[in-house]
């Protein structure tokens, strides 16, 4: 009899838990960027990252611009939604624990004066006998009205030096989640990309490789843009080109800046010298930018997401999974704005230094502030701690991570989510 109870709870609380897991849902509103208005009768889907960018959930949104969209996974997985607005892809990141998304599209425009080129890096890594090229375009969108740049057959052109074996290419929206993109062959060593530029500024970033025999070659960079170009390199390789000049460090790679080159003429580098690769653990892993608001095109629906670091002044990972051309050209490249996760003791108030007695009152109002405090400083870590170990969780589910990397630097963070409790 008491058997046949245990069983009938435990079947009870499958039976909750079930409910519970069907019950999961979110609620969000997708708004016109352009018009400032509702995004109505707009088609949204859910995205789940395990094994892909797999769609598990579809809907449209009402008048008002709302939908509601249930899954088991919402709340429990790292997830994306997307908003299908006149054949172009809008994304934003569903982190585990939230329940509610908003989404702004915007009206497509097919004028290439709409972006301009802000800025060229390029960034050289020897590996035995081939050089690793990466590169990353800086692409600004300031049109008025707000519209995003788009167009199905390719809207933005990448021109590649001789003999170069084309890795990678990946474009990221204003808030920086790159998202692998299919190359369009436009032939004579060009390729396009159909990526729908968002107001503000987008990144667009390509690895290739290239013969370096003899530790030393002539690279023949075709300048396609305008904007600042800057070249980087390990300090054991020497870089000389006409209109070169040393620019600074940056992490300890030499930079430097192009000045007087002509558009349309290739800039002849030449390169000679051998510098090892990073190691893949360098600088303990880390997070990167911002992993929300992927946008894409429908052509990129089936993308593989990739969570890289941005900017040099916060490299993370070197040489990410076996896609390391990519990765060494990522790490180099600025992240804007990394997240510390520690609490900085110089938050918290300090007592002021005197010898006279201190009344219980103010003592115990001087330690409530500083008990408050450190709850703000703790829940300000619990949030940078979630936003890294979601854009982890990405780089698991994207391949762009190995499992020894994901295990060591999930246990560092796990070990600071249980510092801040004992805290």
């Amino acid at each position: 009899m008491r058997t046949m109870l245990r069983c009938a709870r435990l079947l009870l609380a499958v039976l909750a838990g079930a409910q519970l897991a069907s019950a999961a849902s979110v609620h969000g509103t997708v708004s016109n960027g352009t018009t400032g208005k509702p995004a109505a009768n707009v088609e949204v889907v859910l995205l789940q990252l395990q094994g892909g960018m797999t769609p598990v959930a579809n809907t449209k949104t009402d008048a008002n611009g709302q939908f509601t969209l249930e899954h088991p996974g919402i709340g429990a997985q790292p997830m994306l939604v997307r908003a299908v607005y006149k054949g172009v892809n809008f994304h934003q990141a569903l982190p585990p624990g939230k329940d509610t998304v908003t989404l702004e599209v915007f009206e497509p425009s097919e004028d290439a004066k709409t972006v301009s080129v802000a800025s060229h890096v390029v960034i050289f890594q020897p590996n035995g006998s081939g050089l690793t090229v990466g590169e990353e375009y800086e692409v600004r969108n300031d049109a008025a009205p707000p519209q995003a740049y788009f167009k199905s057959d390719g809207n933005f052109l990448m021109a590649l030096p001789e003999n170069a074996e084309m890795k990678q290419i990946a474009a990221s929206g204003p808030s920086g989640m790159p998202v692998v993109q299919a190359p369009i062959d436009k032939g004579k060593n060009r390729y396009a990309i159909a990526f729908a530029f968002r107001p503000g500024e987008s990144d667009v970033r390509l690895s290739y490789e290239l013969p370096y025999p003899n530790n030393s070659t002539t690279v023949k960079l075709p300048t396609t843009y305008g904007g600042r170009l800057l070249l980087v390199a390990p300090p054991g390789v020497r870089l000389t080109a006409d209109g070169l000049r040393m620019a600074g460090q940056e992490q300890g790679m030499n930079v430097y800046e192009a000045n007087g080159q002509a558009l349309g003429t290739p800039l002849a580098v030449s390169l000679s010298g051998t510098a090892p690769l990073p190691s893949a653990g360098a600088d303990g892993g880390g997070a990167p930018g911002r992993a929300e608001d992927v946008q894409g095109s429908e052509g990129s629906s089936s993308a593989a997401i990739q969570s890289i670091p941005g900017r040099l002044d916060s490299i993370k990972w070197w040489l990410v999974g076996v896609l390391g051309a990519f990765c060494v050209f990522a790490a180099v490249l600025l992240a804007r704005k990394p997240v510390g996760i520690a609490v900085p003791a110089e938050n918290l108030p300090a007592p002021a230094a005197t010898n006279a007695p201190v009344a219980p009152h103010k003592q115990q109002s001087a330690g409530a502030d500083r008990l408050a405090a450190l709850d703000a400083a703790t829940a300000v870590s619990l949030d940078a701690l979630k936003d890294q170990l979601f854009r982890l969780e990405l780089r698991r589910q994207a391949g762009t991570i190995s499992d020894e990397d994901y295990a060591r630097d999930r246990a560092k963070a796990e070990q600071v989510l249980r510092d801040l409790v004992r805290g």
